[in-house]
């Protein structure tokens, strides 16, 4: 989230470059997959609307949603196990709409990773080449190859309920990708790990697709997820694409009120506008008082209704008075929740019946005593870059 405004950077694996990956900016560029006015429906119900996509060679690509909003559909139909009512599907530009799911030079690893429990982890990792004929010399050096770069050459020999859930993962993976597709679509595939190693589990697939130089497409309702793993993400609502941008764009300049609510943290404050000066937007909360935005070329006028978007860590938390004139307001603390790595505090503003503010703060020392308590009277105040306009 730190990232330039627009571009995707990636950890760089063992002996690889970092690297600059935005073929999207560039309109020379041909996509790998394109999805073309798709629309899908299961009787009364539209899981996927008239929707159109490009996906780029060698992105790592996140489908974002709640459940229901169509995402998993969406992988279904490029993998082949739906059929799209209308529009078309192109891999690198061939219409796979109506190619079986055999044909298409595709894997998908499902989050239950159904492996073979009466097979070996070797056996489970080499049972797709099997299919497909492979002389048993090329099979098993695909499969040796594939087993050391997931870091389980040794297992080959157990079965999958020897294994941990962190290792049935890897063996899941190797799987889909020992076959060498074009692109490998991930429905959920750290769904089934404890946090911990979920987190770790990101960055070593984030590693092997730059190292591998394979298109990934993951679907998961994680946002952190998402953010951590893609190039770009794409967040979907009931069968519609609302944004579709590198994480950082998504989390700053969300295209809309779902957006913004549904990736992170954030407060909603509805004010209307009271004055408009170049860049600068002044708005009247009844609960916030004053608040100065700074947009770019506003198309705002005096008495319009907006919401304003406030990020959490946005908040500056104090007990003295700021001494800016705007953008700050008095409050009392309601809540803190604890959570190690940061403090989230809610505040209440404009009185008992008025609005609870969120405020993130990092805890950057070890100390006991918290510098603020329970029903301490406090003062929030903030940039005026730090507010966004929000679209219904």
């Amino acid at each position: 989230m730190n990232a330039p405004s627009g571009a995707a950077t990636r950890r760089a694996s063992p002996g690889s470059v970092r690297r600059d990956f935005q073929p999207w900016n560039d309109p020379a560029a041909k996509p790998l997959v394109e999805f073309r006015n798709v629309t899908k429906r299961f009787g009364k119900v539209t899981a996927v609307d008239a929707l159109s996509l490009s996906i780029h060679a060698r992105e790592f690509f996140a489908l974002l949603g709640p459940s229901g909003c169509g995402k998993t559909t969406l992988m279904r139909m490029l993998a082949g196990f739906e059929q799209p009512d209308e529009g078309e599907i192109l891999l690198d530009g061939v219409d796979i709409t109506t190619v079986p799911p055999h044909q298409r030079p595709v894997n998908m690893m499902f989050q239950s990773y159904a492996l073979f429990p009466h097979l070996s982890v070797g056996d489970n990792i080499a049972y797709g080449l099997k299919r497909e004929g492979l002389p048993k010399a090329q099979l098993r050096e695909r499969v040796d190859a594939m087993l050391k770069r997931v870091r389980l050459n040794g297992f080959e020999g157990r079965r999958p309920d020897q294994l941990s859930g962190g290792q049935r993962q890897r063996v899941a993976l190797a799987r889909a990708l020992v076959k060498q597709p074009k692109l490998l679509l991930l429905d959920e595939p750290l769904g089934a790990l404890d946090k911990k190693l979920r987190e770790a589990t990101q960055y070593e697939l984030m590693d092997l697709q730059a190292d591998l130089g394979l298109t990934f497409m993951v679907v998961t309702h994680d946002q952190d997820e998402a953010m951590t793993m893609a190039d770009r993400m794409a967040v979907m609502d009931h069968g519609r694409l609302l944004q579709i941008a590198p994480p950082d764009l998504i989390y700053e300049a969300p295209a809309n009120r779902f957006v913004a609510e549904f990736v992170g943290d954030i407060n909603l404050i509805e004010g209307r506008v009271t004055a408009v000066e170049g860049d600068l937007v002044t708005l009247a909360n009844e609960h916030a008082g004053t608040i100065e935005l700074d947009e770019d070329a506003p198309a705002y006028k005096p008495g319009d209704a907006l919401a304003v978007g406030l990020r959490p860590e946005k908040i500056v938390l104090s007990h003295e008075e700021p001494p800016q004139a705007v953008n700050k307001v008095a409050g009392e603390i309601w809540d803190i929740g604890y959570l190690g790595d940061m403090t989230m505090i809610q505040v209440m503003v404009g009185g008992d019946e008025g609005k609870l503010l969120k405020v993130s703060l990092t805890n950057r020392t070890r100390r006991i005593e918290r510098p603020f308590a329970w029903e301490d009277r406090v003062w929030l105040s903030w940039d005026v870059e730090a507010g966004m306009v929000l679209a219904s």
